[in-house]
């Protein structure tokens, strides 16, 4: 290259297929909002109406994991957001009208699971993939916890506890789509380094 010249984009482009991470294009292109936010936002919803449909598979109804417990727990582990929580605001309302439960009851108990999780942010960089899980499995548990203590205050009635642990454990099947979205969109903005 010529003294004085910027690399190109083909040169940033190679720079990242030969492992130097300095150059890559995941960490020179900065974190756009849409595709971290509002397409992972559009996908819960999409997820949400589709297991939430009254289809049986061999007499069995399908599962209703909190989608949303993806987003709430990777949003905060990627990076403190003002737009994070209003977009789990926005989808546990949506769950709330889609589930038929008191609204605001899901808006809150995601962000009580987001709250825990930004909290302790600091703790989960670096952790392996197995501690990660079990500290998705800890913000599911706070979150339905939650919301196990809103339904009691609401309605002054007791969920099914069993179908309290049906939902935890689906949902906390659901932990390798938020590690991909961390590992996809942790270092893509340099700035939050």
């Amino acid at each position: 290259r010529a003294p004085g010249r910027r690399p190109g984009r083909g040169a940033r482009a190679r720079a990242g297929r030969s492992g130097d991470p300095a150059l890559s294009l995941s960490a020179a292109r900065p974190l756009d909002p849409w595709r971290w936010l509002g397409l992972t936002t559009l996908q819960v919803m999409a997820l949400t109406i589709l297991f939430g449909a009254p289809l049986r598979f061999w007499g069995l109804p399908l599962p209703e994991p909190v989608f949303a417990m993806v987003p709430a727990f990777a949003w905060a582990v990627i990076r403190p957001s003002m737009i994070a929580p209003f977009a789990l605001l926005a989808l546990g309302l949506f769950m709330d009208l889609l589930w038929g439960s008191p609204l605001g009851l899901w808006a809150l108990s995601l962000l009580v699971a987001y709250g825990a999780v930004l909290s302790g942010r600091n703790m989960l960089v670096g952790q392996s993939r197995p501690m990660m899980w079990a500290w998705f499995a800890a913000a599911c548990a706070v979150a339905e916890l939650a919301g196990f203590l809103f339904t009691r205050l609401d309605a002054r009635a007791s969920p099914s506890l069993i179908g309290l642990f049906w939902q935890f454990l689906a949902t906390i099947l659901l932990y390798p789509f938020a590690h991909r979205l961390i590992d996809r969109f942790e270092d893509a903005d340099v700035r939050f380094r």
